[in-house]
């Protein structure tokens, strides 16, 4: 049984629309800076050491395909089990069932490394998922890229 729900949870955290699916709100971002000079050339500057948000996607959304310069560490706080849907530089494809549910192969945390297109689902209908998402180097939307719906 889920603590809220998920319009409950939508205010009592002040998440927003996320442009990719879902609803976000950033809750930590590293003071430190790691200059440009010591980044791989994908940085296009200096990046936090990492930064933390909170994600809820609800059952009638999901998280559209995109992919980051930074790997994204997803870990599982409320809700359904969620789904990642993940294709890698080769085209290989796996998916990382993100949940509290050990025994039907659920885990509690995933990566997605960086430079694969990932999306989500939630797993159960009628629901939502709450997780936890740490990017290191932090995020930045200069590093974020939206995959584009093909007619």
């Amino acid at each position: 049984m889920n603590l809220y729900s998920a319009q409950e949870y939508i205010k009592k955290l002040n998440l927003i629309p996320h442009q990719e699916g879902g609803y976000y709100k950033e809750i930590y971002r590293a003071d430190g800076i790691i200059s440009q000079p010591n980044l791989p050339v994908r940085f296009s500057g200096g990046r936090a050491y990492s930064t933390v948000i909170y994600y809820l996607l609800e059952s009638s959304d999901f998280s559209s395909m995109h992919r980051l310069d930074s790997d994204e560490q997803w870990f599982h706080i409320d809700g359904s089990a969620l789904t990642i849907h993940s294709i890698n530089s080769k085209g290989n494809y796996t998916k990382y069932h993100i949940g509290k549910n050990l025994d039907t192969g659920e885990v509690p945390y995933a990566i997605v490394s960086h430079g694969n297109w990932f999306g989500g689902t939630v797993d159960d209908a009628q629901s939502f998922a709450l997780v936890g998402c740490v990017v290191a180097p932090g995020f930045d939307f200069d590093d974020f890229e939206l995959a584009k719906k093909m007619n």
